[in-house]
């Protein structure tokens, strides 16, 4: 005869996707599960016994929250907000939430139930989407403009190399080795665009050996003028990754980091040009519109200007750079190199703090949506 297998609720509720918080009769979080964890940016250790008025309380809130949850542990009526706007580390964060009484047995002691869903998730994934697909669309349309453009490129040099020695004149020779230097650019130039046929090559990789590496070449090329912090989690798993093309990606979104901090001289009157490497678990994370339990995560920040505002959703495009020397190609090809990781980049960037993020899922298993 089968036996019904023993569920360990907590299990079950730690598994969910919703965010789950438990307050006791005072008003103090008494329990939350990982989904909250991740939502708020606190573990359950810090969170236990503090207020949770800390939690859901923001700035110019019209609503007064505190006495919806008092009356709803009074008298068990539900209490729900749409589209709240609470701040977890000093970022606004848009959540759905209702709060329900839950009885234990206890007359005078009853518990809040408080489920949270947080709707800037949604937001994102059809942004992800509507950015994926238009990215494929670009690079779709750029790849063909190149294949295009190397034909007659070949053509031209080939006829500039017969004139050359049909003329074999040393008064011409200048005239025409310029053609052909301008040709083999536009050709390496068009090669970029095209970009690497070559699938990557994966194995198990610790991302702190290519970022160390990243970091290296950036000190050697800045000799020490820029300030380089490492913040890193050295319990970090390791990656399935073609290593190589990890550091090419590092290294295109440092370069870039660099260039902003040192071209920009005027910015850095009262305070030290820096770049802040970082390595985190990022829990519940979706990428590229899947849902993952929790997937590494690599920040590259600088305390430069900033991203101009007018490119900054764009930044990723190819042939799009705030810089007048810029190609508009690294970003490009580096988020391309991410999507064949399974893995994704964001940008956030206001004056004084631009962070590029690297997002690489470590767990076969995905969380449904």
């Amino acid at each position: 005869m089968d036996q019904s297998p023993t569920i360990d609720y907590r299990l079950l509720v730690d598994n969910l996707t919703t965010a789950i918080l438990l307050v006791d009769s005072h008003l103090n979080v008494f329990y939350l599960n990982s989904a909250c964890e991740a939502l708020f940016d606190i573990s359950l250790l810090r969170a236990s016994g503090q207020p949770v008025l800390n939690l859901l309380h923001a700035p110019d809130d019209p609503f007064d929250t505190h006495e919806a949850l008092i009356n709803t542990l009074k008298t068990g009526q539900p209490y729900t907000r749409r589209e709240a706007v609470i701040n977890v580390n000093f970022k606004a964060i848009h959540v759905d939430y209702s709060a329900s009484q839950l009885n234990t047995g206890k007359k005078h002691h009853p518990l809040l139930l408080i489920e949270l869903n947080a709707i800037d998730r949604m937001l994102k994934i059809s942004k992800e989407e509507n950015f994926i697909q238009q990215h494929q669309v670009s690079r779709q349309l750029i790849r063909g403009v190149a294949h295009e453009i190397k034909n007659p490129l070949a053509g031209i040099r080939g006829a500039t190399q017969l004139l050359a020695r049909s003329l074999n004149d040393p008064q011409y020779s200048e005239f025409t080795d310029i053609i052909i230097d301008e040709v083999d650019r536009l050709r390496n130039l068009a090669d970029t665009l095209l970009g690497s046929r070559q699938l990557p090559s994966y194995e198990l990789v610790n991302i702190h050996e290519p970022l160390e590496r990243v970091r290296s070449l950036i000190v050697n090329q800045t000799k020490k003028k820029i300030k380089i912090s490492r913040d890193y989690d050295l319990s970090l798993p390791e990656v399935l990754a073609d290593r190589d093309q990890l550091i090419q990606v590092m290294l295109n979104i440092s370069v870039n980091a660099v260039q902003a901090v040192t071209e920009n001289k005027d910015f850095f009157i009262d305070h030290q040009p820096e770049l802040i490497l970082r390595t985190r678990i990022q829990r519940l994370v979706t990428i590229n519109g899947v849902l993952n339990r929790s997937a590494v995560r690599i920040d590259i920040e600088d305390n430069g200007p900033g991203v101009p505002e007018g490119i900054l959703e764009s930044v990723f495009y190819p042939l799009v750079t705030g810089r007048a020397k810029g190609t508009g190609l690294g970003l490009s090809i580096a988020q391309n190199i991410m999507h064949q990781h399974n893995g994704m980049i964001e940008c956030q960037s206001v004056p004084g703090k631009t962070v590029f993020s690297l997002y690489l899922p470590w767990e076969s298993n995905h969380v449904a949506k």
